[in-house]
């Protein structure tokens, strides 16, 4: 069995879509079926039904997702352990970061920062905010890269695990522009036509942020809005969210870092005005446990800024 069927799964038990879930998948989507359907041949029963609104769990596709989970898990952990023995004397780095840092701020990021001829292996490991923070609690990584707001609350104690604020960043409600260039679902909605939500789920750092600034500041306009927003969608990875928002879905509140892009390509606007903005930061976590002279280097220089 290929490990990518197990992740080809679980994208689509998430998306419910062969098309989404082969785009986050970065596969064309015929491809992407075909490995739908070898894993279903493997293990011999079909795990989805297919129809034309879309794709959902077969009952043998429901009890093998939790299982296809903890397998997964298991091996990349397997993975990391058994690399970082092999890599313990050696010059290497191993960073976690969320998915929406990785492919934005942190490859022009750790350019600035660190010497790769230097390096034995960078090693970064991209997932949800809940998985980075088991790995960093695991003490399976030097790093761990995230955005942090300060009124929401953190795994990590300020003792244990110094921080240091290594950019700026802002989460904006963004919309597909309607035919006027106007947002196709405005802030703030109605009880009419109230705003569709396109939503973090708990593993997703971003969601704790917005759920905590609702829950804090009741007089706020994020939070005076709230009952003119229906909830229609929900996803851990915030690129997944910008491109259902992109395709007129709903709004979805993104990292300004991850979407300017599409802003400046009309294909998203402001879903609202800006006091309905996050101003967040993001930062680098350090282990205590994880350390080594390529982490001394990279802390020093971040110290030295």
């Amino acid at each position: 069995m290929d490990l990518d069927w197990l992740k080809d799964f679980l994208a689509l038990a998430e998306q419910k879509s062969f098309s989404r879930a082969a785009e986050v998948r970065n596969v064309t989507q015929p491809a992407f079926s075909r490995r739908i359907r070898a894993l279903e041949d493997w293990i011999g029963v079909p795990l989805f039904l297919r129809s034309a609104q879309g794709a959902t769990l077969t009952p043998a596709g429901a009890y093998f997702q939790p299982l296809a989970q903890d397998l997964l898990r298991s091996l990349q952990h397997l993975q990391r352990e058994t690399r970082a023995v092999g890599e313990r004397e050696r010059g290497a780095l191993s960073i976690a970061a969320t998915h929406a840092l990785s492919f934005t701020f942190f490859p022009s990021w750790i350019r600035r920062h660190m010497r790769f001829e230097a390096l034995g292996t960078l090693n970064l490991i991209s997932d949800s905010l809940e998985a980075c923070e088991q790995i960093m609690l695991g003490g399976e990584v030097h790093f761990l890269l995230c955005h942090h707001h300060a009124q929401t609350p953190t795994r990590f104690e300020a003792e244990r695990f110094p921080s240091i604020r290594v950019g700026n960043d802002v989460l904006v409600p963004f919309s597909a522009p309607d035919a006027e260039g106007r947002p196709l679902w405005p802030l703030p909605g109605t009880g009419e036509r109230p705003a569709r939500l396109l939503a973090y789920s708990q593993a997703s750092g971003l969601g704790r942020i917005l759920l905590a600034q609702m829950a804090l500041a009741q007089d706020t306009a994020l939070a005076r809005d709230a009952a003119g927003m229906a909830t229609v969608f929900t996803s851990h990875l915030a690129a997944t969210l910008l491109t259902m928002a992109r395709d007129g879905h709903g709004i979805a509140w993104l990292p300004l870092t991850l979407a300017e892009e599409d802003l400046a390509r009309a294909r998203l606007v402001r879903a609202g005005p800006e006091r309905f903005d996050i101003p967040i930061e993001i930062r680098l976590f350090r282990s205590p446990d994880c350390r080594n002279d390529a982490a001394d280097e990279l802390w020093a220089s971040l110290q030295a800024k």
